[in-house]
């Protein structure tokens, strides 16, 4: 942006070194307002940009946490469903030679 700036002013400078000391005056002033200015615009852009990314960043981050914990939860409950089935199995088998035994018996 500075590079594009030096160029325009040098070209103002020409222009007005025929012109009174406070017309040259003036133009200096107007042409640190625009520098200034600019500085300013990019300072806010920046800012902008940096507070848009930590904002995406925490939302990844956030978004990364939710998919842990809901992983974490259905595994939870697989690990359960695994454990009741085993518990039904068990009994199944128990009431099975419980039954057996009592046949073998009669």
């Amino acid at each position: 942006m500075k590079i594009i700036l030096l160029p325009v002013l040098a070209a103002a400078a020409l222009g007005i070194a025929g012109c009174s000391q406070n017309a040259q005056n003036e133009t200096a002033e107007a042409g640190n307002a625009i520098a200034a200015d600019t500085a300013a615009t990019t300072d806010n852009a920046v800012g902008d940009v940096d507070a848009a990314t930590d904002r995406s960043l925490d939302r990844a981050g956030a978004a990364m946490d939710n998919a842990g914990a809901d992983a974490e939860a259905g595994a939870d409950r697989a690990g359960q469903s695994i454990a009741n089935g085993a518990d039904r199995a068990a009994d199944a088998t128990g009431e099975a030679l419980q039954s057996a035994g009592n046949a073998i018996r009669d």
